[in-house]
């Protein structure tokens, strides 16, 4: 649920790039980083390991439109896939607004992408998120490699909600805008009806 500040009026959502390691989350970030306005934008924070994994997470910050009069800021984090750090993920998703899962392309990776997204539901239920109505979106990575799954491969492997889903190419910024707009008016279309109903109700 996103935070709501009346006296600020701000209102923060938490969006979390999640997927298996070396997929492309971090490479997402930076990415979509350097493509936004600097004054719209925080500090980008990084930790990689010698091997360019991500050890812990990334994480930045983002001023959007308003909504219902509010300003609208997006915290956004991206986690390591490996399985030894599921206790970090299951930390950053805790109060999780939308997700993009960023699935590695490679043919050899399809087992790796269905336990990511595998263990991705169970920390969501962990939390008590609904995975099945919990903004959410996918984006096929690493679409410039010559061994690659066809997008109607991953379709079927990994998008039973059939939500909305985007080809890239990170390392050159190909499908990395398209990817966060999506996701970010998932969560805001979600975040207006809530408010709507709050409204309606007299409730804050």
């Amino acid at each position: 649920m996103p935070i709501v500040n009346f006296r600020a009026r701000e209102i923060s959502c938490k969006l979390v790039y999640c997927g298996p390691s070396l997929g492309g989350k971090t490479t997402n970030i930076k990415a979509l980083y350097n493509m936004l306005p600097p004054e719209s934008r925080s500090d980008l924070r990084i930790i990689d390991t010698h091997d360019d994994r991500t050890l812990f997470f990334d994480f930045f910050s983002l001023s959007l439109a308003s909504v219902n009069g509010m300003q609208t800021k997006f915290l956004i984090y991206a986690v390591p896939g490996q399985a030894y750090y599921q206790v970090t993920r299951k930390m950053v998703l805790q109060g999780v607004d939308g997700v993009i899962f960023v699935a590695d392309s490679e043919r050899r990776r399809l087992e790796d992408n269905i336990a990511s997204l595998e263990d991705l539901k169970t920390l969501l239920s962990e939390h008590g998120h609904d995975y099945t109505t919990l903004p959410l979106v996918l984006q096929y990575n690493k679409r410039d490699l010559p061994d690659i799954l066809s997008t109607d491969e991953l379709n079927r492997a990994l998008n039973e909600l059939q939500r909305p889903w985007f080809e890239s190419v990170a390392t050159e910024g190909r499908g990395v805008q398209e990817t966060f707009r999506a996701a970010c008016s998932a969560v805001l279309t979600r975040l207006g009806a809530q408010l709507g109903a709050a409204t309606r109700t007299g409730r804050p």
